[in-house]
C-alpha cells in the first residue's frame, strides 16, 4: 500500500508540474515567424513601402546589340533593375531609404550579337568601363614571355591572335599562352592581304589556322584579326559562316616603329576611351612599355580583359 501510494504521489507531481508548464506559456509565444507572416509584415513596412516607389528613379533599360553606321557590330548593355527583397535587407537596420545601399539585378537585353548579320567589331558599348588589348602574333616570339609575365604581374587578361604558320613553329608559346588565361584567336595562317583573295582561299587560311591551334590547345578559336586589318565583306561573311567574330581595333599603339614607352602611352591616352580594343604586337616597345600603360589605363578607372569579356553585355 505504501509503494502504491508512493507512485499516486509521484504522477501527481508530474501532473502538476506539467500544468505549471503550460500556464507559463502565452499564446503568442507559440506563434511561428512563418514566411507568409514575415513577408506580410514587410510590405507594410514604410521603409519596404519607400524603396518600391523610389526603385524606377534607379532602373535603367537594357540596350540591344545594333549595327552602328561607324563602328559596325556593336554589344548591347544589361540594363539594372532594383532588387526590392535585397534592398531592403540591406536598409532595415539603418531604418530610412539610403540609395547607395539599393541592390540591382542585371536585365540581358533582348537581341545579342550572335543574332546581327555578319559585320566587323571595332570596339564594346561605349558606355562599357572595359578595354581589350589585342595582341597579333606573327613574329616576336622572344618577347612573349615576358610579355606574359607582366600581363601576369598586373592581374590582367589579353586576347592573342596568332598565326597558324607562327603557331605551328611555337606550340610551347602557344600552350603557354593558353595556360595562363588568355584568349587565343586567329590571324591567319601566313599574313596574306585577305582584301585581294577568293572566298576559298580567305577559308583555307581561317580554317587551317583553327585546326592548328585547337591540335594545341585542344579548342578552335572564336575570333578572327584580318592581318594588317585588311578584309572585305567577303572575309566578314566567310568568317560569320565560321561562327567566328572578325575583330578590328579603335586604338593603335603602332609599336612596330619602336617608339619609346613615353610617345606610346601618350598615343593610346589620348585615343583611349571605354569599350575601346587597343591592337599591340610582341615588339620590344611592348615588352618594355606594357607594365606603364596598364597603369596608365587602370588610373583611368577602365578595367582590362578580354575581348570576350569586352564585348559581353554584363555591365
Amino acid at each position: 500500500m505504501y509503494r502504491y501510494r508512493q507512485l499516486i504521489h509521484f504522477f501527481v507531481f508530474i501532473i502538476l508540474v506539467g500544468l505549471t508548464f503550460d500556464l507559463g506559456t502565452t499564446p503568442v509565444a507559440n506563434i511561428k515567424e512563418t514566411p507568409e507572416i514575415m513577408e506580410a509584415v514587410k510590405t507594410e513596412d514604410v521603409l519596404y513601402k519607400e524603396i518600391e516607389a523610389k526603385a524606377r528613379e534607379f532602373e535603367e533599360a537594357p540596350q540591344n546589340a545594333y549595327i552602328d553606321r561607324v563602328w559596325k557590330k556593336t554589344p548591347g548593355r544589361n540594363g539594372l533593375q532594383v532588387n526590392i527583397e535585397k534592398s531592403y535587407d540591406k536598409m532595415k537596420d539603418k531604418g530610412e531609404f539610403d540609395k547607395s545601399l539599393l541592390v540591382f539585378d542585371q536585365v540581358t537585353p533582348e537581341k545579342n550579337l550572335e543574332e546581327l548579320p555578319a559585320s566587323p567589331i571595332y570596339r564594346g558599348h561605349p558606355e562599357k568601363q572595359m578595354v581589350a588589348f589585342l595582341i597579333n602574333v606573327s613574329w616576336g616570339e622572344e618577347y612573349v614571355p615576358e610579355i606574359l609575365s607582366v600581363l601576369k604581374d598586373n592581374n590582367v587578361k589579353a586576347t592573342f591572335f596568332i598565326e597558324g604558320k607562327w603557331a605551328k613553329n611555337n606550340a610551347e608559346l602557344v600552350k603557354m599562352i593558353h595556360e595562363q588565361g588568355h584568349v587565343i584567336g586567329n590571324h591567319a595562317y601566313n599574313h596574306p592581304d585577305m582584301s585581294r583573295m577568293t572566298n576559298q582561299q580567305i577559308l583555307d587560311q581561317i580554317v587551317q589556322t583553327n585546326d592548328i591551334i585547337k591540335a594545341i590547345i585542344g579548342k578552335s578559336p572564336k575570333w578572327f584579326a584580318p592581318p594588317s586589318g585588311s578584309f572585305n565583306e567577303h572575309v566578314v561573311q566567310v568568317s560569320h559562316e565560321l561562327n567566328m567574330q572578325t575583330i578590328l581595333w579603335t586604338v593603335d599603339t603602332i609599336d612596330w616603329k619602336n617608339p619609346s614607352v613615353s610617345v606610346m602611352i601618350n598615343r593610346v591616352n589620348t585615343k583611349i576611351h571605354p569599350g575601346a580594343t587597343v591592337l599591340m604586337h610582341p615588339t620590344e616597345a611592348t615588352e618594355r612599355g606594357l607594365d606603364s600603360l596598364i597603369k596608365a589605363i587602370k588610373a583611368k578607372e577602365l578595367k582590362i580583359n578580354t575581348i570576350e569579356k569586352l564585348i559581353e553585355s554584363q555591365r
